[in-house]
């Protein structure tokens, strides 16, 4: 079993920063893949962030400019610092890795944190 803890989340005012944290635990063989997604009210998940395990990022257009993704592969860890916050970043954020959990395994399954909620004000 794998579990992914978000922490980081708040409340913070429109320009201001917040650095998102996510540590994987459990019976970890490798990560691969790691990315942030939010939801916000009404509206479906969408993919913020991503990082492959050599660190090759990619981002929504939304906030290219403003979000750095990174990862710490020794503590199994990703992190989305976000700069210049808007009220339209307001969301659940949730972090999401591809683990495999049996060393003889080549399979990777998706775990999901439980989320962190971030709200800017205007």
């Amino acid at each position: 079993q794998v579990q992914l803890v978000e922490s980081g989340g708040g409340l913070v005012q429109a320009g201001g920063s917040l650095r998102l944290s996510c540590a994987a635990s459990g019976s970890i063989f490798g990560i691969n893949a790691m990315a942030w997604y939010r939801q916000a009210p009404g509206k479906q998940r969408e993919l913020v962030a991503t990082i492959t395990g050599g660190g090759v990022t990619n981002y929504a257009d939304s906030v290219k400019g403003r979000f750095t993704i990174s990862r710490d592969n020794a503590k199994n860890a990703v992190y989305l610092q976000m700069n210049s916050l808007k009220p339209e970043d307001t969301a659940i954020y949730y972090c999401n890795a591809q683990v495999r959990t049996q060393i003889m395994s080549l399979q990777w399954d998706d775990y999901w944190g439980q989320g962190t909620q971030v709200t800017v004000s205007s």
